[in-house]
């Protein structure tokens, strides 16, 4: 089965070896993304700013694909601090309301940024 792949500004995609995403048939599985900027900086802000810049990542990737915002079925929100969880899963209301897609939310010890205060994964289903 042909496997179609895409990249974004992560600067460790390259060194960890690693897509964006991968579409395998009619499913994308997009990695773990945290809010990185178009020029490899992390996104400044608080965990709700950061959320928003991990869903536009995600999206974009999804629609590079050929997959749609409305096609994504399962979220992973990894945060750092249980005091952000409002915060990211109000961005997650925003994208994904009349989506409504299997979604987890985990508190983790540290990601790979200290800056950093969520990370989100998220897989699609595209078409029938």
């Amino acid at each position: 089965m042909e496997r179609r792949r895409t990249a974004s500004a992560s600067p460790y995609e390259e060194t960890i070896g690693f897509s964006r995403a991968i579409r395998v048939g009619n499913r994308i599985l997009v990695s773990g993304t945290a809010p990185v900027e178009a020029d490899g900086s992390s996104t400044p802000g608080d965990a709700e700013a950061q959320a928003e810049r991990c869903f536009d990542i995600i999206v974009g990737a999804v629609r590079q694909l050929g997959g749609a915002r409305t096609d994504i079925v399962r979220t992973r929100m990894f945060i750092t601090d249980p005091a952000d969880g409002e915060a990211v899963g109000r961005a997650h209301g925003r994208r994904f309301a009349d989506v409504r897609p299997a979604a987890t939310m985990v508190v983790v010890s540290a990601l790979l940024r200290p800056e950093w205060r969520v990370e989100i994964e998220a897989e699609a289903l595209v078409g029938e």
